[in-house]
């Protein structure tokens, strides 16, 4: 249900595990410090950067965005220059926490938060 956008990007196993690892770790403290959250929106860049927000039940935002990058002090200069433009974007999806939300309000919620459309 979740819109993606996938370009084949191949990683070590070990790295990928440890990547995904450390990205679930961030999506459990958005969700923990956003009482109001039923999914947190995850969007990939190409530089290896993440922007991460919760969302509320209406498509709201729960949180502030957050910017990372995994095993770095800062996110890199591209993201820094341009707050990770959406041209940079490998992949998009929403990480819902409840499960409680029908289809039909989940593809609302994606659809105001991640948008109909991709940007090239």
């Amino acid at each position: 249900m979740a819109q993606k956008i996938r370009k084949n990007t191949k990683k070590a196993p070990a790295a990928q595990l440890a990547v995904q690892k450390s990205e679930e770790a961030m999506i459990g403290g958005i969700i923990e410090g956003s009482p109001g959250a039923v999914g947190v929106a995850v969007i990939r860049l190409d530089c290896g950067c993440r922007k991460m927000a919760a969302v509320d039940k209406n498509g709201e935002p729960a949180s502030k965005v957050i910017i990372y990058r995994d095993s770095a002090t800062s996110i890199c200069e591209q993201c820094k220059a341009d707050n990770g433009a959406c041209t940079r974007v490998t992949e998009q999806f929403i990480h819902w926490e409840k499960s409680d939300l029908d289809d039909e309000t989940k593809a609302k919620i994606i659809a105001k938060v991640l948008g109909t459309t991709t940007c090239h």
